[in-house]
C-alpha cells in the first residue's frame, strides 16, 4: 500500500470550471492532483468523449443548436428513460460544434462565466494534454477513465472497452503499474476487461441500488451485498481496487449526522483491494452536518482512517489538507 492517498480531480477541478473539459483538467493538474478522472462515452462514429453521461444537454448547449432539434429524443438507459440528446447520435464533427456549461449552475453561479468556451474534448484529448504536463511540471500525472453505461453501448455495437484498451496501448500505457486505474459500476466488463489487460481496474460501488448488468442477469445482489469480506474478495479476482461512495464508510443518519465509521478500510485491505473514496465537494449542500462551512474536517477524517484515494472537486483544498497546511 502506497504511504499517501492519491487525489482524483473529479471530473477536473470541477469545483472552478464546468467538469470534463480541458480547462478543468489543466487546472486540476496545476492544484496537485496525482489524476484526473474523465468519464467516458462514444460518439455514433465511434470516437471515445468526456461527458458525465451519454444525455449530453445538461453539459452542453446543444439545445439551442437548431440543426439538431430533431435529435432530441427519449431512451431507456439502465432501466431509466431519458429525454434529451444522445452522444450516440452524433458524430465527433458535430459534438465538436458543441459547447460546455455548468452542470450544477445553482450550486456554482460562479461557473456560469465559463458557459459556452470550452469543447467537449475527446480522450485523446485528454492524454495529450496529460502527456505536455507530464513533460512541464515533471511529476506523474494519471488518468483514470469511467466507462459509463457499458452494457447499454455494447448492445449498440458501440462497445467502449476495445475503443478505451485501444487508446491507452496506443499512447504507451501498459502493465499494472501504469498510472492508469478503469472503473466502472457494472461488474462483467471489469470481469471482460480483467481478461484483456493488466492495467489496474475499479469496481464502484454505490450505497444503493445495484449493478445494471446484475439486474439485467437476474442476480438480486446490491452494491451493499459486495462490501463484505467475502464479496470483497471475490472483487479481488477481478479488480485492484474498489471506489465507494463515502456513505459506505462513513454513514450518516436520517439529518445527515455523522455515525461511526465501518470497518470497509481494513477489509478492503484485508482482500488486497485499495480503496478510493468519492465525492468530495466544498459546498454545504453535499456535506454532512458535522462539517457545514469545514470542508477541511471531513477529508482530514477520511484520511485518518487510512483510505488510499479521494474524488475531489476541489483538488486544491484536498492536496492541501494532505500536506498538512
Amino acid at each position: 500500500m502506497q504511504n499517501l492517498p492519491i487525489v482524483i480531480a473529479h471530473r477536473g477541478a470541477s469545483g472552478y470550471r464546468p467538469e470534463h473539459t480541458l480547462a478543468a483538467y489543466e487546472l486540476a493538474i496545476n492544484m496537485g492532483a496525482d489524476f484526473i478522472e474523465p468519464d467516458l462515452v462514444i460518439t455514433k462514429d465511434g470516437v471515445l468523449i468526456a461527458r458525465h453521461e451519454n444525455e449530453i444537454s445538461e453539459t452542453t448547449n446543444v439545445a439551442s443548436h437548431l440543426e439538431f432539434s430533431n435529435r432530441r429524443t427519449t431512451k431507456l438507459i439502465d432501466g431509466e428513460f431519458k429525454s434529451g440528446w444522445f452522444s450516440e447520435d452524433f458524430t465527433l464533427a458535430e459534438i465538436k460544434r458543441l459547447r460546455a456549461k455548468e452542470r450544477i449552475p445553482k450550486i456554482r453561479p460562479h461557473n456560469i462565466n465559463y458557459d459556452g468556451l470550452y469543447e467537449i474534448p475527446t480522450l485523446q484529448e485528454i492524454i495529450d494534454l496529460v502527456q505536455r504536463k507530464i513533460v512541464e511540471t515533471k511529476r506523474t500525472i494519471g488518468i483514470y477513465p469511467e466507462t459509463k453505461h457499458p452494457t447499454y453501448f455494447r448492445y449498440l455495437d458501440l462497445a467502449l472497452e476495445e475503443k478505451l484498451l485501444e487508446v491507452l496501448s496506443a499512447n504507451g500505457y501498459k502493465g499494472k503499474n501504469a498510472p492508469v486505474f478503469i472503473q466502472s459500476f457494472e461488474v462483467g466488463n471489469l470481469e471482460y476487461l480483467s481478461a484483456k489487460t493488466d492495467l489496474p481496474l475499479v469496481q464502484l460501488i454505490n450505497d444503493k441500488g445495484q449493478p445494471y448488468d446484475f439486474l439485467l442477469q437476474g442476480d438480486e445482489r446490491k452494491y451493499i451485498d459486495l462490501v463484505d469480506l467475502a464479496g470483497l474478495k471475490q472483487i479481488a479476482n477481478y479488480a485492484q481496487a474498489i471506489g465507494i461512495n463515502k456513505n459506505l464508510l462513513v454513514p450518516q443518519d436520517a439529518s445527515r449526522k455523522l455515525l461511526p465509521p465501518t470497518n470497509l478500510v481494513e477489509n478492503a485491505h484485508l482482500a488486497g483491494l485499495l480503496i478510493h473514496v468519492w465525492t468530495f465537494r466544498n459546498e454545504d449542500n453535499f456535506l454532512p452536518l458535522n462539517f457545514q462551512g469545514n470542508p477541511q474536517a471531513e477529508y482530514q477524517l477520511f484520511f485518518d482512517l487510512g483510505i488510499d484515494g479521494i474524488f475531489s472537486d476541489y483538488p486544491d483544498l484536498a492536496v492541501k489538507v494532505l500536506q498538512g497546511n
